[in-house]
């Protein structure tokens, strides 16, 4: 079982609609927020990733809208890790208003790992100690 972050985010104004409802496409930012969040509690940020070479591209990502979210209000964003095979890491989302608990929105990513020549590497092979730790955390193991 992947262990579970909760990315908690408070609704921009300038991520609104004229009626204070969040644009549509905000949702996948917030995805990339969580993920980002998701990584550094991990312990593996994106800065020393890519020091590593490793960049981990967004292949993928879908979002289903259920109920809509507004200016001023606070959510909770929860990333989980679906797959994961050192090759490609694939994610879910849902997105709860912190407050009320009500479902606002789900979500997918799926990601590749390439190098800086943006050739797809397989990190069991290429770094080991990257892949024996996101498995760890991954299997809830940290």
């Amino acid at each position: 079982m992947s262990k579970k972050i909760q990315y908690e985010h408070i609704v921009q104004y300038y991520e609104t609609d004229q009626m204070k409802i969040v644009h549509h496409s905000n949702y996948i930012r917030w995805f990339e927020e969580a993920r980002i969040a998701w990584m550094k509690e991990m312990g593996m940020p994106c800065e020393i990733l890519e020091e590593k070479g490793i960049i981990i591209p967004v292949v993928d990502v879908s979002c289903k809208y259920i109920a809509m979210t507004h200016f001023g209000e606070e959510v909770i964003v929860v990333p989980a890790v679906t797959k994961f095979n050192g090759i490609v890491i694939n994610l879910s989302y849902e997105v709860f208003g912190k407050e009320s608990g009500e479902l606002k929105v789900t979500g997918t990513s799926s990601h590749c790992f390439i190098d800086k020549n943006y050739k797809v590497m397989a990190l069991k092979k290429t770094h080991k100690e990257v892949y024996e730790k996101i498995c760890q955390f991954v299997n809830g193991q940290e």
